[in-house]
């Protein structure tokens, strides 16, 4: 496990992995250019994912306490737009990234506010939204560089944070696992060499566990480790111990919570 990064740690990521977003952007051949990590999609359509999620957690936060988006976050998730004009767009997302980080700051790290991960074991807060928008712009900065051949390591910080990040929030669920009860571990092979351990059993999922045996541990960096779980890299890019079987089954669960 590690220990999540501060709420100023989280906004200096958003806004440096956006950098780095913006600047393949502003270097790629040409906007329509394929992303292999997701399929069907032109980086253009990137940009316009990227941005728009931020412009709509923007509004999320701003409304605060909520059981549903606001009617200012669904407007501005139904009507993104962003402009065709390279320069344009790099500004575009700029200030989209600007937004987030503004309504944050307002917001401050435990203001409440609707999050879709209400069964998750991540707080329905604006530190919640921070840390899992990092991730967000983590990940799909290596989809804009991926698009180029220009790919680069994830930044530690936001790497080791993303394991841990991903369980709780993405994993989580207290929805029952339909299979036989199994341990999951994910070592990290850099760095001070986190791990993570994981519980599938009826009453959910949960990362945390009891001493023992895991059924599969998974090794590799904290960054290929965060590209696995948000299935941009194979498993052949990692160290695979046990039952791989148990990877696919949770890969294709769908709690219903």
């Amino acid at each position: 496990m590690t220990t999540p990064l501060a709420f100023p740690e989280l906004l200096r990521l958003i806004d440096e992995r956006s950098g780095a977003f913006r600047a393949a952007v502003a270097s790629a051949p040409s906007l329509d250019v394929r992303v292999p990590s997701c399929p069907e999609w032109t980086l253009f359509r990137l940009v316009e994912h990227l941005g728009g999620g931020d412009r709509f957690w923007a509004a999320v936060v701003a409304a605060g306490p909520a059981d549903a988006p606001s009617a200012d976050a669904a407007a501005t998730r139904a009507t993104v737009h962003a402009p065709r004009e390279r320069n344009a767009l790099v500004a575009w997302l700029a200030d989209s990234t600007q937004a987030l980080l503004d309504a944050l700051r307002e917001a401050g790290p435990e203001r409440g506010c609707w999050t879709w991960w209400g069964a998750s074991r991540t707080p329905q807060h604006s530190g919640g939204v921070a840390r899992h928008r990092v991730q967000e712009t983590a990940v799909h900065t290596y989809d804009a560089q991926l698009a180029l051949g220009t790919t680069q390591p994830l930044p530690e910080a936001a790497a080791l944070d993303g394991v841990d990040e991903f369980l709780n929030t993405c994993v989580a669920t207290t929805s029952a696992w339909p299979h036989k009860p199994a341990v999951l571990d994910f070592h990290a092979t850099d760095g001070e060499g986190h791990s993570w351990r994981l519980t599938l059993d009826a009453d959910g999922a949960r990362p945390e566990g009891a001493p023992g045996t895991a059924d599969v541990s998974v090794h590799g960096t904290a960054g290929d480790l965060v590209l696995f779980l948000y299935n941009r890299v194979p498993a052949t890019s990692l160290r695979i111990d046990g039952d791989r079987g148990l990877l696919d089954l949770l890969r294709a669960w769908e709690p219903e919570e």
